[in-house]
């Protein structure tokens, strides 16, 4: 990867009208974009046409927030990931699957399927389930701790793998002359008996075809880090400041590579939530069109969710409680509540201003500006070593995405920083990663 130029990687964040809560409320926008099939394909569709590394479907088994106020539900996405395979031929394919909430035969079985049906190009964004309400749809009283839903993971992972390569390459023969199929010694067992896990194996799905799912995480916490290190070779992650972002890059850079592991082999990209304007006033416009179609209500319960309080706690035009600020112990989401405290106290916010900064992208960067504004600053972040390329999270969808697509692409391109076409078809060539060796030695 790096014995050529260094190029940016865009994944596009997809999330039914729109990242902006509001975003199914404008006037051009389909409330009812997320159980839409014709609406995915469409966005699937833009973003292959425009070469995008991969799209990105997020996910939680259980209800977003209450329904009042946002479109809820959505899709199962390795359903979805299947549907979208079959509508492109070449963007990557990542979805969200809890680790928490699985077995590790299942996913490995479903994740191969989507690997196998997509001709290579599935990814597994591995999260471990921060939500109580997740927790209560699984017969649990509440979600198991922030350390142990970690090392189930990592087992998990451990697990996952093993079953992907329970199949050698040359394990089928399909010999029709002596009527033999396939060769037992190529095809291995596993015996796993953990702490967690007690799996026989092998698979029941030939190795995928990219060996594994490309593995994704999303998890900013010193756990989340450690987990990162060790097994992501994609990361997803907010921050609201190049400082920050910089920071976070070289943290997990050298993590990764105090794991003996590659730093190069782990692509970072922060997620940008683009107000695109052909001036920075109409930009400034487009913004102010979202914000004012929040309903603060809303916004009070997402930010009483991340800090595990209510939202009866806050007052809409005071700062953060003081017991907010004195970061109590959350079992959750610690990386998001330490992420909106800093920019509450860095930038002396009411919860009012809070809760409207949070609106667009739930903590991720938000910038405002002309399409030139936008490039720049992705060229700043990827140059200064704070991204290997970016989440984009248009805040409506397909709109704001089509806009990117038509007015800052072109500028990246143009200065040699984004692929002209795909060069191959793998979600993992797109990331320049090699498909991994198989542990029961091809």
């Amino acid at each position: 990867m790096s014995a050529r130029r260094r190029r940016l990687h865009l994944n596009a964040f997809l999330m039914e009208a729109g990242h902006h809560e509001a975003a199914w409320r404008l006037p051009h926008s389909n409330p009812r974009a997320d159980f839409d099939l014709r609406h995915w394909i469409e966005l699937a569709q833009l973003a292959e046409s425009a070469a995008f590394d991969s799209l990105f479907l997020a996910d939680g088994p259980a209800l977003i927030g209450t329904g009042e106020f946002r479109p809820p539900g959505q899709l199962e996405p390795l359903t979805l990931l299947t549907a979208l395979s079959q509508a492109t031929s070449r963007i990557g394919l990542i979805a969200t699957v809890s680790s928490t909430y699985n077995e590790p035969y299942n996913l490995a079985r479903r994740l191969a399927s989507v690997d196998h049906v997509s001709g290579g190009r599935a990814g597994w964004n591995i999260v471990t389930s921060a939500g109580a309400d997740e927790a209560a749809n699984f017969g649990l009283d509440d979600r198991p701790g922030h350390a142990e839903r970690y090392a189930r993971a990592d087992e998990f992972l451990k697990v996952a793998k093993a079953l992907w390569d329970s199949w050698e390459s040359e394990a089928v023969v399909a010999d029709k002359a002596t009527g033999r199929y396939a060769d037992p010694a190529r095809l291995h067992p596993l015996g796993h008996r953990g702490d967690h896990f007690k799996v026989a194996g092998p698979l029941n799905v030939e190795r995928p075809p990219q060996g594994y799912p490309l593995l994704v995480q999303a998890g900013s916490s010193e756990d989340g880090k450690d987990f990162a290190a060790r097994h992501a070779e994609a990361i997803f992650t907010a921050h609201t400041t190049y400082e920050r972002a910089a920071a976070f890059y070289a943290d997990i850079k050298a993590r990764t590579r105090a794991a003996g592991r590659d730093p190069d082999g782990v692509v970072v990209l922060p997620g940008i939530v683009p107000y695109i304007g052909s001036t920075e006033e109409e930009a400034r416009a487009l913004a102010r069109q979202f914000d004012e179609l929040r309903v603060p209500e809303y916004g009070l319960r997402q930010l009483a969710a991340v800090f595990e309080t209510e939202p009866s706690v806050f007052e809409l035009d005071a700062a953060l409680p003081e017991f907010i600020l004195a970061r109590p112990k959350l079992e959750g989401s610690q990386s998001r509540s330490d992420l909106i405290i800093e920019l509450a106290v860095r930038e002396r916010l009411t919860v009012r201003q809070i809760i409207s900064r949070l609106g667009g992208g739930r903590g991720h960067f938000e910038f405002v500006g002309t399409p030139e504004q936008v490039a720049d600053t992705i060229i700043a972040w990827f140059e200064g070593g704070a991204a290997d390329g970016f989440n984009i999270m248009a805040p409506a969808l397909p709109s704001g995405l089509a806009a990117f697509i038509e007015h800052v692409l072109p500028i990246l391109r143009g200065k040699g920083l984004f692929r002209e076409e795909y060069e191959g078809t793998t979600l993992r060539e797109h990331y320049g990663l090699p498909v991994p060796a198989n542990q029961f030695h091809d």
